[in-house]
This record gives structure tokens, sequence and C-alpha cells, in this order.
């Protein structure tokens, strides 16, 4: 049986870790988080049972996780019991000295992140392998630095943790001293769901934080690629551009959804995802370069927007920065910078911007068109909304002109 189970915001969430806990040891039925307050996904059938090949008598689906839906299609990941507790066996092992075992102390999380989405819940997974309680961040009015400094300092851990997205880690660094040394206090700060600059990258480690990338998704139990490195148990591969991942984190296959191309079982393997994201793999290391609905193909040549952003992102003037394509009679598709401005930085300039990416990437890389922010529009777990900067950047028609000398939104 596929069991709604209401996630509240706050501490209250506490409440759910008894549950979490039976499921983790594969006993009782299989959960789908979402948040309180809202009905669960219906296209996931909640309240009915599992169908055969959705669950398995020596290791039961625990968990179904609904996606954020980046394709407009939301899907619920059937993660078992065992891919859960490989998941954080293998994040312990990779970020605690001599990775602890379960139970052993020590080792105690911040929840930042809501936890009906798998980077949230996989914070309160952790905890329970760990025998420890997280310490919540109240996101109910919206994630702020005071709230995390709080946080921060009702840990009682010797190891802190916390998983962060990007977002959320520019606002703690420009929040100033407290915040920034709040960060600088933890074992890990993980930062995931979408692309982390360079430029932030630095900038936080040179503050002091112990900063690791992840990369993930709700189909493999959350991060199992950190700072390009996959995870003890993980196998990345490449299909052409498209990035492969294998091992026990994989999920079984989504709910509804028997025999999806997404996944299957090679012989005498473990199960293998194929993801939505292109990729290159070198020296052992994996390096995201964006999803493949995300190129944009612009006079007849393909430009992957996380080689923009992380060249934009080292401009002085810009803090947050996502780089998408529209439709243009022109070029086919014109790259757009939708960016948020540093504050007390220069103004972003359309020219600088394109010299700046014209250098770093390819002139045919460069942005034809520029919309200023106030802030970026999110969708799920922090992850950059697309589709709505798509939006934004056609329903400025007077921004289009020739010659790539385009004026800003």
């Amino acid at each position: 049986m596929l069991r709604p189970l209401p996630v509240p915001a706050g501490e209250a969430v506490l409440g759910v870790l008894p549950q979490l806990a039976r499921a983790l040891a594969g006993r009782g039925d299989a959960l789908l988080p979402h948040a309180a307050g809202s009905a669960p996904p219906a296209a996931l059938a909640p309240g009915t049972p599992l169908a055969d090949g959705e669950d398995a008598e020596d290791d039961p689906t625990a968990v179904v996780v609904a996606t954020s839906g980046s394709t407009g299609t939301a899907k619920g990941a059937l993660l078992p019991a065992g891919a859960l507790r490989a998941s954080a066996a293998a994040t312990a092992h990779r970020l605690l000295p001599g990775g602890p075992a379960p139970g052993a102390s020590g080792e105690q999380w911040v929840l930042a992140l809501p936890a009906q989405h798998v980077a949230g819940l996989q914070v309160l997974l952790r905890s329970v392998r760990a025998g420890t309680e997280p310490v919540v961040v109240d996101l109910s009015g919206g994630f702020t630095p005071a709230a995390f400094v709080a946080a921060a300092a009702a840990c009682t851990g010797g190891h802190r943790l916390v998983s962060l997205v990007p977002t959320q880690l520019v606002r703690l660094l420009d929040a100033g001293e407290e915040a920034t040394a709040a960060l600088a206090g933890f074992a890990a700060v993980l930062v995931g769901a979408a692309a982390t600059p360079p430029a932030l990258l630095e900038r936080a480690r040179a503050a002091g934080v112990a900063v690791r990338t992840t990369y993930g998704s709700s189909e493999t139990c959350g991060g199992c690629v950190y700072d390009g490195l996959p995870l003890d148990g993980v196998r990345v591969g490449l299909e052409g551009d498209r990035l492969t991942i294998a091992g026990d984190v994989v999920a079984r296959g989504y709910r509804g959804r028997p025999g999806d191309p997404a996944f299957d079982l090679p012989a005498g393997g473990p199960r293998r995802f194929r993801t939505d994201d292109a990729a290159v793999l070198a020296d052992g290391l994996v390096r995201v370069t964006g999803r493949l609905d995300d190129l944009v193909t612009t006079g007849g040549l393909k430009v992957a927007p996380a080689l923009v952003e992380a060249a934009l992102a080292g401009d002085p003037g810009v803090a947050e920065v996502v780089v998408v394509g529209v439709p243009d009679a022109q070029w086919g598709e014109r790259v757009v910078a939708c960016v948020v401005p540093a504050p007390g930085g220069p103004v972003p300039d359309l020219l600088r911007l394109r010299a700046l990416v014209t250098a770093r990437v390819a002139a045919a890389a460069a942005p034809r068109q520029l919309v200023l922010l106030d802030a970026l529009p999110l969708r799920g777990p922090g992850k950059p909304d697309r589709r709505r900067l798509r939006e934004l950047a056609q329903g400025n028609d007077a921004a289009q002109g020739n010659d790539g000398d385009r004026p800003v939104v």
C-alpha cells in the first residue's frame, strides 16, 4: 500500500521520524511524502497497493518520492529500503572521518530544506541512521540567515552537517560575519539541486566553509556524486552525451509506469538510470553540463548553459545567473542571461558579459539578451524555474535587436 505521509514545516517535522525509521528498516507501507496542508499527487494513486514490479519482498519499497516535474509531468520514484540505506551509508563514509557506523555518536544534521523533497528527506533518513535528532530551520516563512544561525547554534553533535541549495549559500555569505562563521562550523556543507557557480564555491571556501557540491536526483536517492566523484557503489557512464547512473542507490522505477525506458536492469548488474543530463567524464570525475533539453542551439551550434553560467558568475556585478534559450528568427535560438545583480557591484552590462563569455567559453555562447531580476523564480527545492525564465525573456520582444546588441530587459 502507498500511504500518504504529510510532512509539516518547522520542528513538527520531527514527528515523522518514527515512520521513516520503520520505512528505512523495510517495515510497513510504502510512504508518499507530501507537504502538510496540500493533497498528495493524485497521479501517484495514494492509498492503493503497489503494482507488480513496484515492490519486492526481500527489499520492500520504502518511499515513493514525487519528482519536481521539470518536464511538466510529475513522476514517483520507487525507492527501496536497501537503496536508502546504501545512500546514507555511502554519504557517511564520504563525509565523516572513518565513516561512522549506524548509531555512532557525533553526526548531527541541520534540516534547511523541505523534507517532502528528496534532499530534505535524506537529511531525516541520515539522522535516523545516525541515531541523532536533526535541528530544524523553520521554512514556513521562507529561509532566513538568522534562522540558520540559530539552528547552527543549537547543534550539539561533534560533526555538524547541512544540505543547502546555491541560493541559500549566497544569502548566508551575503548576510555577514555571523552567518559565515556559522557555516564554517560545519564538517560539510552540501550544495546541490542546481549548478553551483565556481566563483561561489571559491568564495565559500575562502571563508573557511567546507562546501561540497552534490549531484543526484529523486531517482538516485538524492546526491550520489560529490565534488564530481561518485559515492562508493555508484557507477557512472555515458550513452552519447547522456549521463547514466547505476548502483544500489538507484530506484526500481516509476510508480504506475512499468517498463519506463529511463530504468533498466542489465544482466548480472545493478539497476541503472538514464538521466536527462548531459555530462563529460574525465579522470574519474563527472562534469554535468546541463539538461539535454536545456541545451541551446544557436546559429547551428549547441551551447551548454552551465558553461556560460560559470563564466558569467565570475563577473563582480552578478550574484546569481541562469542561462536559457528562446526562439529567435535570426539565430534559431538566442542565448539569454537572467541575472540577479550583486549588491554593491557594478550594474551588469550586456556587452561586458558578452566579452566575458567570448573569452572564457566561445563567441557563439555569448548572451544576446540580458534579463535583470530581483530574484530568480524557483521550483521544487531551490531549482531555477527555466520555463518561467524563458517566458520572461520572450515576453519582452522589445529586447530583440540585431547583431547581438540587445538592450537589457
